[in-house]
């Protein structure tokens, strides 16, 4: 249920995830201009690149999430306060963060080429390989530190009434 629902939700987060990473990017001075000058240029589409590999990091993202809060819950018991709750969701959260962030660089890097001076990406296939062969390996765990600050918390608060 819960793959189900990071799927359907990507219908509406990818759109608002290409204009807030365009934006981020400097591509556009603010969020009209991101909407008239991607539907002008791009079309209705333009709003989904990105789409695969957002629904790639999303749905395992929310799987390992849930997955790794059960495995502690089973292995710890039920939670006995909520502080105990909360660690629970960060620690989830966290391991998805791992196992999810080289697609979330991908992702971002399919958002955000149209700011780049290089030739655009082919493909989800395409990126993969350009950054792997350019920059190396590590350079999929770019801005990990940063998701982890903002998602920990988000997931603990999700879990912490268990």
């Amino acid at each position: 249920a819960s793959a189900c629902a990071a799927l359907a939700s990507c219908s509406v987060t990818v759109p608002q995830e290409v204009l807030k990473q365009r934006l981020v990017a400097g591509i556009y001075p603010n969020v009209f201009a991101a909407v008239k000058n991607i539907a002008r240029t791009e079309g209705p589409r333009g709003f989904f690149v990105g789409a695969l590999p957002t629904a790639a990091r999303n749905v395992p993202f929310v799987v390992v999430t849930f997955t790794v809060y059960g495995a502690l819950s089973a292995w710890r018991g039920e939670a006995k306060s909520t502080a105990e709750s909360l660690g629970r969701g960060v620690t989830a959260a966290l391991v998805a963060g791992v196992v999810t962030q080289p697609v979330d660089v991908v992702k971002t890097r399919m958002m955000t080429q149209a700011a780049s001076s290089l030739p655009p990406y082919k493909n989800v296939g395409d990126c993969i390989a350009t950054i792997a062969r350019d920059e190396g390996p590590r350079t999929f765990y770019t801005g990990l530190p940063q998701r982890s600050a903002y998602m920990g918390p988000l997931w603990a608060l999700q879990f912490a009434g268990h």
